[in-house]
């Protein structure tokens, strides 16, 4: 038999190596602390909540949807884009409902690419800003996204050098592992950059809210003409605590949004219903909810960071998302990320995700998710100082 053609371009999933020891060390009643995948650990709002089981009780509500979302979700999209960014969404023809950012951005990549089309996103990266290509059938070349580095300098860098030509380019700022952040006048030439050379852009905003020490994150679309090549995703997972709801949105360019819309229309009847009506309260109503999730990863964010840094890893304070990219040790780098990763859920009984599984430049680095109490993240902080005996830590 022929293999799945699909199937064999894709790798085999480093994270389920880590996710595998996980579980059958807690089968064998080990306490892991789990700080590896970015999975909100608290309780969606309760008026969220509230509004969802009203309009689940309502039997109208149980039957198929529109694909590209209700009106009235989309008309809330647009308003909080407006109060957000003071940009303007037309709720019909530049907004579309999507189940969570990688099934939109998944299907936009299969609605715009085929074989032999090349995408640039940076390495490392979250996969399936990589994957979603190399599942369409396209190409993937990697643009370093390193401290050190002038990321736009490497984007035009690679581009120039790529043939074909690359027909899209996806990001995520603030980026997912990195913690990497921009400013608007990063958009705005990559805007320019994109119109000047008719390259699509594809940016994924999931943690447009998780920003601390006065930092803003900007919208793509804040640059006047960035409608005319691009789109921008949305997610309520963290923000809202809503990861297992599977709600996002995609906005912005309107051929690309018509195309995302057609193929979605053969492939699902949307979202349950009431699941919808509470996204809009979610998004209508009080925003408390937001600075609290925000809040306490800042705390979550400071224990990890002075733990650390006490013990002698040495890592600086993210600005964004709720994740910590760690460089590995030195006297630990020799290992590659993912023995590193498998010798701390041994040994010191904590669970990270090895910086490999997001490609490219990974290697010498482990993402921490903000998922665990402060308390828990002390426990790690302890776990990993026995094992690790790392020079230059306090008593």
């Amino acid at each position: 038999m022929k293999p799945f053609f699909r199937i064999e371009r894709l790798p085999h999933y480093v994270f389920a190596q880590v996710q595998t020891l996980k579980l059958e060390a807690r089968q064998r009643g080990e306490d892991i602390i789990d700080l590896g995948m970015g999975n909100p650990d608290q309780p969606t709002p309760s008026h969220i909540v509230d509004k969802l089981t009203e309009a689940a009780r309502n039997g109208r509500n149980h039957r198929y949807s529109a694909s590209r979302g209700i009106t009235k979700l989309r008309h809330a999209i647009s308003g909080w884009y407006r109060r957000q960014y003071d940009v303007e969404i037309d709720p019909e023809s530049e907004a579309i409902v999507t189940l969570g950012v990688k099934e939109g951005l998944s299907h936009l990549a299969l609605a715009m690419l085929g074989p032999g089309d090349v995408v640039l996103t940076p390495t490392p990266t979250y996969p399936i800003h990589m994957y979603s290509v190399i599942i369409a059938g396209g190409e993937v070349r990697g643009v370093e996204l390193q401290p050190a580095e002038d990321f736009f300098e490497n984007l035009t860098r690679v581009y120039r050098q790529t043939q074909p030509r690359p027909r899209a380019i996806i990001m995520s700022f603030p980026h997912n592992p990195t913690t990497s952040v921009v400013d608007l006048e990063f958009f705005k030439k990559l805007v320019e950059f994109a119109l000047e050379h008719e390259v699509y852009v594809i940016h994924d905003l999931a943690y447009a809210d998780l920003v601390f020490d006065g930092y803003r994150a900007p919208s793509l679309l804040q640059v006047p003409e960035a409608k005319k090549i691009g789109v921008e995703f949305y997610s309520l997972s963290k923000s809202y605590n809503m990861p297992g709801w599977r709600v996002g949105f995609c906005v912005g360019n309107r051929e690309m949004i018509s195309a995302l819309t057609k193929i979605k229309s053969y492939l699902d009847y949307g979202m349950f219903q009431p699941i919808q009506i509470a996204s809009i309260i979610a998004l209508n109503g009080p925003q408390d909810c937001v600075k609290t999730v925000v809040s306490r990863y800042e705390r979550r964010r400071n224990a990890l960071v002075e733990g650390l840094n006490r013990i002698g890893w040495s890592v600086d304070y993210p600005r964004a998302t709720m994740f910590l990219w760690a460089r590995i040790p030195r006297k630990f780098v020799g290992m590659g990320s993912l023995e590193f990763s498998k010798l701390l859920l041994r040994e010191a009984k904590v669970a990270v995700s090895p910086g490999i599984g997001f490609g490219e430049g990974g290697d010498e680095y482990v993402r921490f998710a903000l998922v665990e109490n402060e308390h828990r993240i002390q426990q790690a902080i302890r776990g990993m100082k026995q094992v690790l005996k790392l020079e230059g830590g306090t008593p």
